[in-house]
C-alpha cells in the first residue's frame, strides 16, 4: 500500500503551499513511505485526483483543491482531515496503515481492545448471573426453610410472652385492690374503738349518748 499525495508544486497560493509542505513534512519525520503527485506539471495526475475526491469533500465550484491524500485508489482525506487526525494521535488509522509499536495510537488501541474484552466478559457474567439465581441450590432452600421456622417459632415465643405479662400484670391488679380494700375497713373499727376508750378515761359522754 502506498501513500500518495497529491500536490502543486507551481501553486501561487502561500495557504496551499504551507499545508502541503505541513503534510509531507510530518509523513517523512515519521518515516512513512508516500508519493508527491504533482497536478500542476502532470495532467493526468490532476484528473484522477478530480474524479476521485468525493462529492461531499470537493468544495461549492466542484474542483478539490491540495493537499489531497490517498492510500492507493482509497481516499484519505484533505489537510483538514490530516490534520485532525493528527492532533487525536490517530494519523495512522486516517492512512489506512497499522501504527507501529511504541506509538500512542497503538497504545489506544490496545486500551480498546481490553475495555471491549473486559466489557464482553461483564455482560457474560451478567447473562449468566439471573440463570443462577433463578435454579438457588438445595443449601440455599435449606437456609431460606430455617430461617422462616425460626421467624415462626420467635413469633409464638413473642406471642406467649406477652401473654403472661398480661396475665401477671392482671395478677398484681387484683392483689392491690384487695390490699387498699383491707386497709380501708381495719381502720374504721380500730379509729372508734381508740375514741370509745378515750371517752371512758375522761368520763365523757359519747357524741351519740348526748340528749
Amino acid at each position: 500500500m502506498v501513500i500518495k499525495v497529491f500536490v502543486a508544486t507551481s501553486s501561487g497560493s502561500t495557504a496551499i503551499k504551507k499545508k502541503q509542505q505541513e503534510v509531507v513534512g510530518f509523513l517523512e519525520a515519521n518515516k512513512i513511505d508516500f508519493q508527491q503527485m504533482d497536478i500542476a506539471g502532470d495532467e493526468d495526475n490532476r484528473k484522477w485526483m478530480r474524479e476521485n475526491v468525493p462529492g461531499e469533500k470537493k468544495p461549492q465550484n466542484g474542483i478539490p483543491l491540495p493537499p489531497q491524500i490517498f492510500n492507493e485508489e482509497r481516499y484519505c482525506g484533505d489537510f483538514e482531515s490530516f490534520f485532525s487526525a493528527k492532533e487525536e494521535n490517530i494519523i495512522y488509522s486516517f492512512l489506512g496503515l497499522a501504527p507501529p509499536p511504541g506509538t500512542k495510537e497503538t497504545e489506544k488501541s490496545d486500551s480498546a481492545a481490553t475495555e471491549e474484552t473486559e466489557a464482553h466478559t461483564e455482560d457474560k457474567a451478567d447473562e449468566e448471573a439471573p440463570e443462577e439465581a433463578q435454579s438457588p441450590s438445595e443449601d440455599q432452600q435449606e437456609d431460606k426453610g430455617e430461617h422462616a421456622a425460626r421467624d415462626v417459632s420467635k413469633q409464638k415465643s413473642y406471642k406467649s410472652r406477652s401473654k403472661r405479662k398480661k396475665k401477671r400484670s392482671r395478677k398484681k391488679e387484683k392483689q392491690r385492690k384487695r390490699r387498699r380494700s383491707k386497709k380501708s375497713l381495719s381502720t374504721v373499727p380500730y379509729a372508734t374503738l381508740f375514741l370509745e376508750q378515750v371517752f371512758r378515761k375522761n368520763k365523757l359522754e359519747q357524741p351519740c349518748q348526748r340528749k
